[in-house]
């Protein structure tokens, strides 16, 4: 004859609940793991959080320059650039307009 399951206490289900909060379970070369699920913030996750509420000052601060969009320059339209470029051609050749020391 088998013997009988138990029922779980009070406190090994609040056990339960909290570890299935806390893990989740992957596959790793066909054996089940358990492993600490991503950090969320409102429901998403942290980097995808930062990238949408973070200012620049905050991510300058906190060494994320990899989410900080560069800035247009507000001066240059594409007009301005074609005519950077034609002054350039009518200076004699071998001279730069960044006023490189030619040797």
């Amino acid at each position: 004859m088998a013997k009988r399951k138990r029922k779980l206490t009070a406190a090994e289900k609040a056990a339960k609940k909290r570890r299935r909060e806390e893990y989740m379970t992957v596959f790793v070369h066909g054996k089940q793991k358990r492993v600490r699920r991503p950090v969320k913030i409102e429901g998403m996750d942290a980097d995808e959080f930062i990238q949408r509420n973070a200012d620049p000052i905050w991510l300058h601060q906190n060494e994320l320059w990899e989410y900080m969009e560069s800035p247009e320059e507000p001066g240059l339209s594409g007009s301005e650039e074609s005519s950077t470029t034609a002054d350039t051609q009518t200076e004699a050749p071998g001279w730069k307009k960044d006023d490189d020391i030619p040797f």
